[in-house]
């Protein structure tokens, strides 16, 4: 089956090619650097032509509200318009929590992307991940102030990015859902313990504090706003096992 990856040259992109690759598929890595500009609409009919599959994987350059709605709300409107000719099934993958924090401007817009994509009458699937653990010392550097880290005690369940192009790979290649598929790591954690953790990996001298007033790009978040709901698919690489690997340069 032809698969079309937008955001293929991605950090989920890339790996979802190999995997689909793989397992015998023809995909498809379509990005700006590929000549597929979603935004303009370059190269999307082209690269659509024949697909039984197309998933996003794409970001928007920007977490900023505004500019992240422009992005995901034309980018989506293209794709569907090109999908609509024939492929089989649309799947995007988007935030646990995403409806969970209408404070963050980034949320909204991955929201609106997901109405877009269920209003359109294509078979669909979303896919809604726990955030990266390639990610986690981004979210210590956006909550610092001078040498302290402001993070809510709130739970958080992370995973790997390989592990997270596994679960999309699973479900492109399986039935539309029709419906949100979670996934998430092997592990709660704190919040705040975790960057702790974070800090202490890297010997980094700033402390962190667990404050419940913090917020997490912006966003008020509650008790179980970044963790999935029980049913999720859980992901089985550890964080101990991620650090690992990745200090051995796997």
């Amino acid at each position: 089956m032809k698969v079309v990856v937008i955001g293929g040259s991605g950090l989920i992109g890339s790996k979802l090619v190999k995997i689909l690759d793989a397992q015998g598929h023809e995909a498809v890595a379509a990005s700006p650097k590929t000549g597929v500009n979603t935004l303009t609409g370059e190269g999307v009919a082209e690269a659509l032509t024949g697909a039984g599959a197309v998933v996003d994987v794409s970001n928007s350059p920007s977490l900023e509200g505004s500019a992240a709605l422009e992005f995901f709300e034309t980018s989506t409107r293209n794709l569907l318009a090109a999908a609509d000719a024939g492929v089989g099934h649309y799947v995007a993958l988007s935030v646990v929590g995403s409806e969970r924090l209408p404070d963050s401007g980034y949320m909204r817009a991955k929201v609106a992307q997901e109405q877009l994509i269920t209003a359109s009458g294509l078979p669909y699937s979303l896919v809604h991940a726990t955030q990266f653990f390639e990610f986690l010392q981004g979210i210590v550097d956006a909550a610092t102030d001078g040498d302290t880290v402001h993070l809510a005690p709130v739970l958080i369940q992370p995973m790997a990015a390989d592990d997270v192009a596994a679960a999309v790979a699973e479900v492109v290649v399986g039935a539309p859902t029709y419906a949100v598929v979670e996934v998430g790591g092997p592990e709660q954690f704190r919040l705040d313990e975790l960057g702790r953790s974070v800090l202490d990996a890297q010997r980094d001298t700033r402390s962190v504090v667990g404050d419940p007033g913090a917020r997490y790009f912006g966003a008020a978040v509650a008790e179980r706003s970044l963790v999935p709901a029980d049913g999720a698919r859980i992901a089985g690489t550890r964080l101990d096992e991620w650090r690992t690997r990745t200090s051995n340069g796997q």
